[in-house]
């Protein structure tokens, strides 16, 4: 029986695969396996990762005719896992020698659906420590019951896949695949559906990821159409949050969420393509039109004067027909 499933995607990392690769060794047990998607690098990645197949205790190497994006690929590491419990990694990040052991000794002590863990950031040379925003520590609670308050950071807001264990169960449940094709946000719908439909989940205080901010060829860095991926992914939350038994409780959060993240994408949008630029406007301004209007009231007035007046300007701005579908 495999124990663990360590799913790995990588797409032109070839600078820091090594890095990645010797940190998954120095966590290698017998019942772990390491399921290593290259989602069609057109680098070196390919030949690392048919090195680390052959090197690697526990590797299972797979490969992408076409690249399909982060969600696609961690779909495909999905599939394959046999695992009874399931953790992500991406192929530029890196973990502390022994990490996945006490990662897996968390959950059975606790016997929760899903744990979720504090990472350190790594920028440069520089470090910080990122806590999980919920104060009971191995403390096993309904993941439901943590989402709000609206106008607060929580869990939901704690949106790394690999900051956390999961048990098989959950995908058997369906509720570990990403939306198929996501390139940007794809952990938004996927950790907000978790926390509504899993029974149990616990928070702890465990160390070992690795995080790497900075890297050039990543989405959060690069200003092409594929960030506008937001929009898509926010969407499906309002979406399935509408459909929740408790929608009115809940829907504050993720249109005030959405409204943030929108902002937040307008104050740096110098960073974006002109043509990106102008359609990163366009479909804001439909996605605040297709919100839940009341709440999207109640958003605005909650928020700070800069933010709610650069999204009321926007609000106000005639979009066409095909956008707005």
């Amino acid at each position: 029986m495999v124990k663990l499933s360590v799913i790995v995607p990588f797409y032109n990392v070839q600078q820091y695969a090594p890095d990645t690769l010797k940190s998954l060794r120095a966590n290698a047990r017998e019942d772990f396996e390491f399921i290593l998607v290259d989602d069609c690098s057109k680098d070196e990645t390919p030949e690392i990762l048919e090195r680390a197949a052959r090197e690697l205790p526990g590797a299972v190497h797979l490969r992408h005719e076409t690249n399909g994006g982060l969600a696609t690929a961690r779909n495909t590491g999905l599939d394959a896992a046999r695992g009874e419990y399931l953790t992500f990694l991406d192929g530029d990040d890196w973990l502390a020698p022994g990490y996945y052991a006490q990662l897996v000794a968390s959950i059975e002590q606790l016997g929760c659906d899903f744990v979720r863990t504090d990472h350190v950031q790594c920028t440069a040379r520089a470090r910080s420590i990122h806590r999980v925003p919920h104060g009971r520590r191995g403390v096993v609670m309904p993941p439901r019951d943590v989402i709000l308050p609206a106008d607060r950071s929580t869990s939901v807001d704690y949106a790394y896949a690999w900051a956390g264990i999961y048990h098989r169960r959950l995908a058997d449940q369906g509720l570990l695949h990403f939306t198929d094709g996501l390139r940007t946000a794809e952990d938004r719908p996927w950790i907000w559906r978790l926390h509504r439909e899993a029974e149990s989940f616990a928070a702890v205080g465990l160390l070992g990821v690795f995080y790497r901010r900075g890297v050039a060829s990543s989405l959060t860095q690069i200003g092409d159409v594929r960030q506008l991926d937001f929009i898509r992914a926010f969407d499906q939350v309002i979406r399935e949050t509408a459909e929740d038994r408790d929608a009115d409780k809940l829907l504050p959060k993720a249109v005030r969420t959405y409204c943030a993240i929108i902002s937040h994408h307008l104050g740096s949008i110098e960073r974006f393509e002109p043509q990106v630029a102008r359609k990163l406007k366009s479909l804001s301004a439909a996605a605040l039109k297709r919100m839940p209007q009341g709440v999207l009231d109640d958003a605005l007035d909650s928020m700070d004067i800069q933010r709610a007046t650069r999204l009321r300007r926007l609000r106000r701005r005639p979009v066409s027909a095909e956008v707005a579908a």
